[in-house]
């Protein structure tokens, strides 16, 4: 089986990609533990799919100095976990040639949410799947604006931008364990993320049903990375993404050689 592991710990399932994904695992058989900062929709979610097949942790991911405990708790908890989902995000517009309204604290808690804190959940959560003797995985929500970003969305694309340097460098790091990396970059999908833009959010991008079915198809089809759509004609996105990961790789190459 390309998707052989049997519960997911899944950050930021309450909402949007997160909560369709945690959905169409547990359709297809796999435990969820929602993680999410809302304790109510974490309820609603356990109610709906019952406790044997979901459960919910309250956790706010942006207090990375309570990650440590956070992952040894949910591991204590639930010791069959065999892959983590980082899901969680948020996304904002900035005017950058106005000072006056540009609002710098906000735009650093939008960095931080959307990197740091996944950086932290995965320093936390590495040492245990390093000893399990099955295959694990961690799977990451980036995004095609990473790639050929957004001008009003600087900060999340930014924090994606570096969430995908990340993803690839972790990939190769992890080259010889059992441990899987997997990226999903979607398009804009129809989610609570672009509340920001008032009453047409909501209706901006790809519905939600059709990215899950393309990211789960992705998933069982054992990719790593799965793109979803495109920023522009599809040929030339795709021709970006693929020749930036074989130009990483042959330089990978090259630097374990050179050790």
């Amino acid at each position: 089986m390309s998707f052989p592991y049997k519960h997911v710990l899944l950050i930021g399932a309450t909402a949007g990609i997160g909560r369709a994904m945690a959905d169409r695992f547990i359709e297809t058989g796999i435990k969820v533990t929602a993680v999410g900062r809302r304790q109510e929709r974490l309820d609603e979610f356990v109610r709906k799919h019952g406790e044997d097949k979901a459960s919910g942790v309250a956790f706010d991911i942006s207090g990375i100095s309570k990650t440590p405990a956070f992952a040894e708790s949910v591991m204590k908890s639930y010791p069959g976990i065999d892959c983590l989902f980082l899901n969680a995000g948020i996304q904002n517009a900035y005017d950058l040639s106005d000072p006056a309204t540009f609002d710098l604290e906000r735009f650093q808690n939008e960095t931080h949410v959307n990197y740091i804190s996944l950086v932290a959940l995965v320093h936390a959560f590495l040492p245990v799947f390093r000893e399990k003797d099955t295959p694990t995985s961690i799977i990451f929500t980036g995004t095609n604006i990473a790639i050929i970003p957004a001008a009003t969305l600087p900060a999340y694309c930014g924090s994606k931008a570096a969430l995908n340097v990340f993803t690839l460098c972790l990939r190769e790091n992890l080259g010889n364990t059992k441990i899987k990396i997997i990226e999903i970059s979607p398009p804009p999908v129809q989610t609570e993320l672009h509340d920001y833009m008032g009453e047409s959010g909501r209706s901006f991008g790809m519905p939600v049903d059709q990215f899950t079915d393309a990211a789960h198809r992705g998933l069982l089809e054992g990719k790593d990375q799965i793109v979803i759509g495109a920023v522009g004609p599809a040929e030339t996105f795709n021709e970006i993404v693929e020749k930036r990961r074989d130009a990483f790789e042959n330089f990978a190459k090259l630097m374990r050689s050179a050790h």
